[in-house]
């Protein structure tokens, strides 16, 4: 692999569950499992940087990336609040944030950093740092996932992303936060019986994790549309992530890969998942997704001339 040097990526679930409920069910404790796996990964690597995108973090205009040194509150999740708080402090490379938000002007995204007392950072965020990084060894960044970006502006959102890791020389950890399926049970239900809440969801599910598993992550992003249309998910949590992990990672299939772990969470689909670059490749095929190095704006649909 040619560029900056990006050990492995994670792949893991936003929800709660795992940090503060392991023990309500066996999937909430093999998922925690799993992270613990990671945790050792990242600690017995030469990391000195995790970088997290999370699609709990939805920006409307542009791309947030988390610069204060320490953020520190308490954080309680929209949807579980019952589950109890999470007090945080963090540590951030905030010079690798400055540098992250300069790549991406420099490639025509519109990005700022942000740094202020009280910032209220989000529940993936909060529950992937705690469990991957609980001592603050490493610093990390965090980046925003913003709800209109299409293909284009994502796709060089990650290679911004690369041209940081590579212009300070890091060697980086990437996180991706996001669920496979996202759809939940309305109502209370007993953990103990919780399960993916359809069929389909979970046929959809396992074929992404296979993708995982044979490290086809380039594949899995060039396909993501089509996931998209046969299973229920928002689009922050879809596609965006496969987009974003493949082209921070390097927009390949060259990948040793590691599902840890694939679980219910409230109906949705949580799994963890390791993808470490490796010399081999299932296979580099011809894609109709064409690639983008700087972002230009959204194509307009009207031709103006003619009004």
């Amino acid at each position: 692999m040619t560029g900056p040097d990006i050990l492995f990526g994670v792949y893991c679930p936003p929800h709660p569950q795992p940090l503060l409920s392991p023990e309500a069910s066996d999937g909430y404790g093999k998922l925690r499992d799993a992270y613990e796996t990671c945790r050792k990964r990242i600690e017995e690597s030469e990391a000195d940087l995790i970088l997290v995108y999370s699609t709990t973090w939805p920006s409307i205009i542009g791309h947030q990336i988390q610069a204060h040194p320490e953020p520190e509150w308490v954080h309680v999740d929209d949807d579980f609040h019952f589950l109890g708080s999470m007090p945080y402090k963090f540590r951030m490379d905030v010079e690798f944030a400055e540098a992250f938000r300069d790549a991406a002007e420099s490639r025509g995204l519109q990005s700022r950093t942000v740094a202020y007392d009280g910032f209220p950072i989000d529940t993936g965020s909060v529950v992937a740092l705690k469990l991957l990084n609980p001592e603050n060894r490493i610093p990390a960044c965090i980046v925003s996932s913003n709800m209109y970006a299409n293909r284009a502006e994502t796709i060089v959102l990650g290679k911004s992303a690369r041209d940081a890791i590579q212009e300070q020389g890091k060697k980086a950890v990437v996180v991706v936060v996001s669920s496979l399926s996202n759809r939940m049970f309305t109502e209370h239900i007993d953990p103990t019986e919780d399960r993916i809440h359809s069929a389909k969801d979970d046929e959809w599910n396992r074929k992404i994790l296979e993708f995982f598993d044979d490290g086809r992550l380039e594949d899995l992003s060039q396909l993501s549309r089509e996931i998209h249309g046969q299973i229920r998910v928002q689009k922050v949590v879809a596609y965006k992530p496969a987009w974003w992990m493949s082209a921070t990672m390097g927009q390949h299939n060259n990948y040793t890969g590691e599902v840890l772990a694939y679980e219910a969470l409230h109906g949705s689909g949580g799994a963890v998942v390791l993808l470490t670059p490796a010399s081999g490749s299932v296979g580099d095929k011809e894609f109709d997704e064409d690639d983008v190095e700087h972002y230009h704006g959204d194509r307009g649909v009207l031709d103006r001339g003619a009004l």
